[in-house]
Parts: C-alpha cells; structure tokens; sequence
C-alpha cells in the first residue's frame, strides 16, 4: 500500500515538466493545455517568424505594426555589443585614468533599471567604480546623491531613449548646474549621454560637450534595452564581466534560435506558459528571488507590467512580496522561484515546496551565479513578447503612460501661473492621516475598511509610495503589505514613485480593473529646486502624484490617497496600526 508521501511524489513527477536551459515546472492541472499551447506555438511556426521580426504575430492593423517592426532590434543586440566591447572597455578605462571616483546613473524606467540591478547585485569588480542610479524626483534621494561628495570627481551618465524624458532632463540640470560651481575644468567632462540618434538628449550633450554619447540602436525600446548601451555602460565602468555577460545573454540566444523545436525553447515554452496560467485566472506571476539579487525583481517587475499590461488584458508581476505560507495565496498565482546554485536556502526551499504541494504552478530557474542575468534579461525579454502575441496585445507600445505625463504638466503649468499646485481638502484627518477617499466613516480604520470592502477574489492591492526610499520606510511598508496580503488572500505590489509610473504605471491603468491602489503622498522639509523653474523638487514629485491619481480615476480605478504630513516614520507605523485595526471591523471583507 502507498503511503500518501509516495502518492503525492507520483502526483508531483506527473505534473512536471522541463522547459530545458535550467528551467522546470510543477504545473499540475494545467501540463497539458501548456504543452497544447506549445505544440500550437510549434504549428505556427512562431519562432521562425519571430526571428523573421513578423510584426502580425502580435497585431494586424498598421498602426501598431509599424510600431513592432521598428521595437525587434533586442533579438539581435547582445551580437552587436559584443562587437562593441573594445570600446566599453577602453571607455572605462579613460574614466578610471581621470580619477573619476563614482558613477552617478540617472535615468527612469527601462533606462534604469538595468543599471540598478547591476548596482545591487554586483560589487565594482577590480578598479571599476561604485554606481548609484538615481531614478526619481524625490528630495531626499537628490540630496542623499549631492552629499556623497566630491560631486567633483563623479561620472554622471544621463540616460534617455528620447532624450525627452522630464526628470531625466531636470536632474541632468540639477547636477550639471551644481558640477559648474563647484569645478572649473570643463563641466561636461563629468557628463556622459546614453540616447537615440537625433534626440535632444543627443543634442544637449554636444552643445555643453559631455564626455560622451553613446548612441543606441533607435530599434529597441527602453524595456528591451538591459544589453544595450543604457545597461552595459554603466556595467562596464563598475568593472563587470560585460563580454561574460553578453556570453550568457548569447548562450541563451542560442538556445532560443528559430531552427529549435517550440518544446525545446526555453523562452518561448515559458512564455507560453505563463499566458495560458494567466487566460485559466492565474494572472499574479510571483518572482521569488534571493535576496542577493533582489532588484532584478523590478526589472522583471516593469518588462511585464509595462508591455503586457493594456487593452483590459494583462499579467500582474508581484515582485519583493514575503514568501508566505499556501493558506494566504488565493488561486491566481504562478510563482517563479530563482535558485542560485550553492546558495541553500532550506526555509524557503521548504516554503516552495509547500506551495508545489497545495497546487500552485511554480517555475524554478536554476541559475550558476549572477552573471547568468545576462541570460535572463534575453530569457524574458523573448518570453514576454511570445506571451503579448498569446494575450493579443502589442508588447512594445506604452499607450497609457502618457496620460500621467501629461497630467503633470498640466498641474505644474498650473503651479506657475497660481504659485500652488491645486489641491482639493481632504474627507478626514485622523492622527496626522490626512485621508483623500470619496466614501469614509467615522475614522481612519472604518474609512480603510469601506475601502477594502470593495475587493474581489482576483484582486491585487498596490501600495504606491512618493516616498523617499531608504530600509526604514521600505520596512515598514512592507509590514504593511504583508498584513492586507495576509488579510485579504490578495497579491500585493510597492512601488517607490515616481519610479513605478515608468513601469507597473501602464498596467494600472491599461491592464485589467483589478486593482486597488493606496497612494502613500508626505510633506518634504528639503526642496532642492529645480533649474530655470518657479518650483521644487518636491512640487514636481507632488505634481506627478496628483497627475496619476487623476488618470486612475479617469480610469474608474479604485483608489484612496493617504497623505502622512511631514512625519513619514510616525504616520507608517499610524497607517499600519490602521490597517491592521481595519479588519477586526465588524462586516466582510473578502
């Protein structure tokens, strides 16, 4: 007779599968519409004219085809950087003879957030330099950067696909404006662009002769761009391993080349895998990551979120969210664990086990060390796009980013005329909360829960913070999101703003009504202005909290805002006391 360790053993082996290059899946009961969704995929002849660069795969109007056709260079970039390395390495080593200290990356969205993965998951290797990326119009962020002096003898790298970019543009001001103070050599010496060709990032940098321009290929954009110039720069002058870096990115190409059998394709079986989980309602793709590469997370975060998450369809990542027990999932996740090899972690290795036990679909990727990124970021780049082509949606456009942007804009064009930007007051004030909702009770606590009553199973809840970020406040945040997850069985999502509008922004608005959004707005006691404008800092970060929270309710998006005054410590441990207090309120919640 079998004991029932056996009989789950079996259970598992049959719901397994191997999506080869260090891929496997436990995905029982859906093995078998995957491998149908493969088979189809083979049928299709999908990879060949993926690499055939067929825009139709994804739409058939010529709006948006001519828009995909001009997005497929990523497929190819990593062999044309590598044609380049000569130059990135004698590049680094010019910034190295200059006595250059630091590299200062500044950037938003997919012109970051390569770097900041680089930046945390690797120390400068030999002589290469320590890297920040400074990707927000927080306060206190800019002014934690003008401290780590001297200003002097950093390498500021201004990153912009369009060269257009508002907080790309007015912290490139900031700091050229302060560099000219303080150093009299040549400014632009300190300044290095990463653009298109043509831009006006390309032409500021001539007119105030910035040391270079690195000028990518116009044919990618910026979620695709990890192993183009904007993420190999920055890699390259923090004394990375960049040609190993392009080797694994290769490898994995290889791998995914259009004469291999569908079945056999690591990024196109997972990419195949995670659309038809998310057609069949688990659309919550949760990325398990070991904490030594954390930021990859966000990476992934906004390569999903961004290209997959419009037309009311999309996937939701959930990325830095507390490995939990089953009993608080609901049945709309597919978690993605990361393993490093000789990197054990036997409590989470138990806790992934668990979730394979109770039924969810876990895909485990085993990775050798941490230059495997470079096989990553080309693993799910292909895998997104395949899975944009299964949902029916165009993985390359951004339809409703610019909403916010221009919402922003209109506030601050506001604020220049009025010498204020509007603000409406709030529905409650309640231990330094002001509380902006529509619908509240008698306190903050009954006001949160009438709020949260409104969720549904499938939901997510998203805390969006224009907060500066530093381990405190994530900390606390993060409490926070584990007691409404916990609470609720709903996934949740942080975002540092104006960082997520770069990212999970377009989902919010163009993916599915799914969300409900807790805007976390505080006061800043430091205002470093910006240049040639009658305003701060701060009035920009507060102008783009107030842009998004109009076009999500334009959107008819479930949202409150919560504005923590100058306190931010003392208001998040207000605002957690609230949350938990919430739901010992008498009345459902979920």
């Amino acid at each position: 007779m079998q004991t029932e360790s056996s009989t789950l053993k079996e259970k598992r082996s049959r719901a397994l599968v191997w999506l080869s290059s260090g891929q496997r899946a436990y995905l029982d009961p859906y093995k078998k519409p995957i491998e149908q969704r493969i088979d189809q995929l083979q049928a299709e002849k999908f990879s060949e004219r993926l690499w055939r660069k067929e825009p139709d795969l994804w739409k058939s109007d010529s709006q948006h085809q001519e828009i995909i056709a001009n997005a497929l260079g990523w497929l190819q970039v990593a062999e044309k950087m590598e044609g380049n390395l000569p130059e990135l390495i004698e590049f680094a080593a010019e910034v190295q003879d200059a006595g250059f200290r630091r590299v200062v990356h500044i950037g938003m969205g997919g012109s970051s957030l390569a770097p900041m993965v680089f930046a945390r998951s690797f120390p400068p290797g030999g002589a290469g330099l320590p890297l920040t990326v400074l990707d927000t119009t927080d306060p206190g962020a800019i002014l934690n950067v003008e401290r780590e002096r001297p200003l002097e003898d950093t390498l500021f790298i201004i990153a912009s696909k369009s060269g257009t970019t508002a907080e790309t543009r007015a912290l490139a001001d900031y700091f050229y404006h302060w560099v000219s103070k303080h150093k009299n050599s040549p400014v632009g010496e300190n300044f290095v662009a990463i653009t298109d060709p043509g831009t006006p990032l390309a032409e500021l940098a001539r007119e105030q002769n910035y040391r270079r321009t690195f000028l990518n290929f116009p044919d990618i954009g910026g979620r695709y761009s990890a192993l183009s110039y904007f993420g190999l720069v920055p890699a390259a002058l923090m004394g990375l391993d960049v040609e190993e870096l392009l080797a694994r990115s290769q490898r994995m190409l290889h791998a995914c080349a259009a004469s291999v059998p569908a079945s056999e394709n690591p990024a196109l079986s997972l990419g195949a895998a995670i659309a038809e989980l998310a057609l069949r309602g688990r659309d919550k793709l949760t990325f398990l990551v070991p904490d030594s590469m954390a930021t990859f997370g966000l990476w992934l975060e906004q390569l999903i979120a961004e290209n997959l998450g419009k037309e009311g369809k999309g996937i939701v990542p959930i990325a830095g969210e507390p490995i939990g027990v089953p009993l608080v999932y609901a049945d709309d996740r597919v978690f993605v664990n990361f393993r490093i090899k000789h990197q054990d972690d036997q409590a989470r290795d138990e806790l992934v086990g668990e979730l394979e036990n109770a039924g969810h679909p876990v895909i485990t990727i085993l990775m050798d060390d941490p230059l495997d990124l470079g096989q990553e970021f080309f693993r799910w780049e292909l895998a997104t796009a395949v899975a944009g082509a299964i949902l029916g949606v165009d993985a390359f456009n951004q339809p409703n980013v610019q909403e916010s942007k221009d919402n922003t804009n209109r506030l601050l064009a506001q604020l220049k005329q009025d010498g204020h930007l509007p603000e409406v007051d709030p529905d409650l004030i309640q231990g330094g909360i002001s509380l902006f909702a529509g619908q509240v009770g008698d306190d903050l606590p009954v006001s949160l829960h009438l709020f949260l009553a409104q969720a549904r199973p499938g939901d997510y809840v998203a805390l969006m913070a224009y907060l500066t970020e530093n381990p405190q406040t994530t900390q606390a945040l993060q409490e926070i999101r584990t007691t409404l997850r916990n609470s609720l069985h709903l996934a949740t999502t942080l975002g540092y703003g104006p960082r997520f509008l770069h990212s999970t922004g377009q989902l919010h608005k163009g993916g599915p009504n799914t969300g409900l959004f807790l805007q976390i707005t505080a006061d800043d006691d430091r205002r470093p202005r910006v240049r040639n404008e009658p305003y701060t800092f701060d009035d920009f970060k507060l102008a783009q909290a107030l842009g998004d929270l109009h076009a999500l309710r334009q959107h008819r998006r479930r949202i409150v805002r919560l504005h923590l005054g100058a306190g931010v410590p003392r208001g998040l441990r207000s605002l957690k006391r609230a949350v938990e207090k919430a739901f010992s309120i008498q009345g459902e919640i979920v």
